[in-house]
Formats: structure tokens, sequence, C-alpha cells
């Protein structure tokens, strides 16, 4: 069992971009589906996403906050040990666009023709909760 701080833990997830967002489906399973944190990465236990207010995951999150994010890291075999990451929390949904600012990057505009004043443009953010881990033999779990 390893007692990695969310600093140190911060550092190993540098190089993550992408996650699996799952959500409650409206029909009591699960929906997952790959969300890019934007090479916003400094992660203090908040993860920000970018997503269109009429998709499904909007009206699953707007139904039901609870969320999580699996997060693993490409390395492996002779490179070391893979990086998991779990994250466990609560989802709220931004639609200030000054509050985008921080965490747009000019690559979002591919999915955004407009930028931040793309019509339906929305910012999910995931505040977790609980957050375990597994690096090669080290296991954890941070508690915010």
């Amino acid at each position: 069992m390893s007692d990695l701080s969310l600093h140190d833990l911060s550092k190993k997830m540098a190089k993550l971009d992408f996650a699996m967002l799952n959500t409650a489906a409206a029909h009591g399973g699960l929906n997952s589906r790959p969300m890019s944190n934007n090479g916003d990465v400094e992660y203090d236990g908040d993860s920000y996403f970018f997503a269109y207010e009429q998709s499904r995951k909007i009206s699953e999150i707007r139904a039901d906050s609870k969320v999580s994010l699996t997060y693993t890291g490409a390395v492996g075999m002779l490179g070391g040990p893979p990086l998991f990451v779990c994250v466990e929390g609560s989802a709220s949904l931004i639609e200030d666009r000054s509050e985008f600012e921080d965490h747009w990057t000019k690559d979002l505009d591919h999915y955004f023709p407009d930028g931040m004043d793309t019509p339906g443009v929305v910012m999910i953010k995931v505040q977790a909760k609980t957050i375990r881990y597994w690096d090669g033999g080290d296991e954890g779990q941070i508690s915010l």
C-alpha cells in the first residue's frame, strides 16, 4: 500500500489526457464515454471537460450528479508499470463563459467551431471525493 499525496499523484497524472466519464443512465445502468482534460493537468481534485448542453451526458448529470472518471496510463511492459486512476465524485455544470477561460485550450476549437462562443457549450466540473490509484505494485486511496 502506498501513501501518495494528491500533489505526487498529480505529477504522475500529468501525461494522462483522456478519461472515461461514467454517468448513471436513465435505464439504471451506466454510460461511459472518453473525455479529454485538454491538457488541464495540474490536478487538485477537480477535473474540467467541455460538452454540448444537449448531449446525453449533460442530461444524465442533471438527473444524478454522482460520476466517476477512470484514467489509464499508456506506459507498460518494458517502459514501466501503467498508472490506473479511478475518481469518484460529483459533477456540476458551468454555463458562465467567463469561467471557461481558465480551462479552455485552442485544441477545443476543433470540436467547438466558434470557440467559447459556440452555442450550447457547457463546462463540466468533476469534484473528486475519493481517488484510487494503482501504479505497478503501489496502490492507494486519497479521500478529499
